[in-house]
């Protein structure tokens, strides 16, 4: 079974029920990268999103 990238954005702003999640990570990190921007005025890097946000489920 292949790997799925996701992302809780409720774990980054409690009041946000946004999730993401994907077999192809850069598309999940592309994603979680422009929600993290338009929805919440926040950059972060591709790193940034992969270390802190991004769980391998």
């Amino acid at each position: 079974m292949a790997d799925a990238y996701k992302l809780d954005c409720e774990s980054e702003a409690v009041d946000c029920r946004f999730i993401i999640q994907s077999e192809n990570e850069l598309e999940a990190v592309e994603l979680a990268k422009n929600h993290m921007q338009e929805d919440h005025g926040r950059d972060y890097s591709d790193d940034e999103l992969r270390e802190e946000h991004l769980q391998v489920v």
